[in-house]
């Protein structure tokens, strides 16, 4: 295993803002911490960087404990949000610097500039000032910054954080490719669910400084680990239920809930893909509150009459108008039934 970390704390001020947390990154993988601001996330990577000693625990590259080893002799690149460029370098001497700090001849530091800026798309870019960049090019001049050393890890903080919807997704999928070419090891953390599951080989969500769930992109987004996950993915759907035999009983009525889910009270997630819209007269009626575009579908916020509400996912041209009466009926294979969150 290249990372491990094993029963890594941080306390700040007596709060453990990370707690005991154990997580392994083999060579190749790609990894994405995701989380709320205060999750832990960012002390995870600077715990991992050595830029934050810990209070208990390890961080173990190669098997080999770092504790008393710092950030410069970990053999790590580290890439921030803000890029942190030197303003006074041009692109070839901030690629370079850290060549330069490791006693790399003028030679081989051009080579290496004019191969990484070839790879992150800007070739023959070595002489401009970094002022003349545009925020996506900042982007790719620091993590071929990054990149220059041939780092065991490449560790990212909120990478894409600072530039615009259209600019991120089109990154996030170069930067995909980029390191499936490179087989670069990679240990990032986004609050952003979509940059996480797009880069991501595994998906680790943090609560309270402890990991809520880790799995696969498709693991944890079709099957998030309880309420707070589900919620923080984004999923509104969730009610309480109690299940005898294959259904639940909720404010919602009775839900389909998979074959061998035990009797008693469980908190139920039901994608929005799973609401389902009949005839008024048909399943739980509602009334429709509200309606959001959300560019390949329409998001119908559904008033029941004596329930919290509720959402659909509705085709463009089949969504129902503001006002509008209609009937709700579920899709067993959209629902989830949640665990509960530890310490809960």
């Amino acid at each position: 295993m290249l990372l491990s970390l094993e029963d890594a704390t941080v306390r700040f001020g007596g709060r453990a803002v990370l707690d005991a947390v154990g997580l392994d990154v083999a060579e190749h993988e790609v990894v994405c911490v995701l989380g709320p601001s205060g999750s832990g996330k960012s002390t995870l990577l600077r715990a991992v960087a050595g830029l934050q000693p810990l209070d208990r625990g390890r961080v173990l590259l190669d098997g080999r404990d770092q504790a008393g080893v710092p950030a410069h002799r970990r053999g790590v690149g580290l890439m921030f949000q803000d890029h942190q460029l030197f303003p006074q370098r041009d692109v070839g001497g901030n690629v370079a610097f850290g060549l330069r700090m490791r006693g790399a001849s003028r030679g081989q530091r051009d080579a290496r500039v004019r191969e990484l800026l070839d790879l992150v798309g800007l070739p023959g870019a070595a002489g401009r000032a970094v002022a003349s960049l545009s925020g996506g090019e900042q982007q790719r001049v620091a993590l071929a910054r990054a990149l220059a050393p041939r780092p065991r890890l490449l560790m990212l903080d909120e990478p894409l954080g600072q530039l615009d919807r259209s600019l991120r997704e089109r990154l996030v999928v170069e930067l995909k490719e980029l390191f499936g070419r490179l087989g670069t090891t990679v240990l990032a953390v986004t609050h952003d669910q979509g940059e996480a599951f797009a880069l991501a080989d595994r998906v680790v969500v943090m609560r309270d400084g402890r990991i809520a769930q880790s799995g696969t992109p498709l693991e944890v987004w079709q099957r998030p680990a309880d309420e707070f996950v589900a919620r923080f993915l984004g999923f509104d759907n969730v009610v309480e239920g109690t299940v005898g035999g294959e259904a639940a009983v909720t404010p919602w009525g009775k839900l389909p809930v998979p074959a061998g889910t035990p009797d008693g009270s469980h908190t139920l997630l039901v994608r929005p893909a799973g609401v389902r819209l009949v005839a008024a007269d048909q399943g739980l009626r509602c009334t429709v509150a509200a309606r959001t575009f959300k560019g390949s579908h329409v998001a119908v916020h559904l008033q029941p009459e004596d329930a919290q509400r509720l959402e659909a996912a509705c085709a463009l041209r089949e969504a129902p108008e503001v006002g509008d009466t209609v009937g709700v009926e579920f899709e067993a294979a959209e629902i989830v039934v949640l665990g509960r969150p530890s310490g809960a």
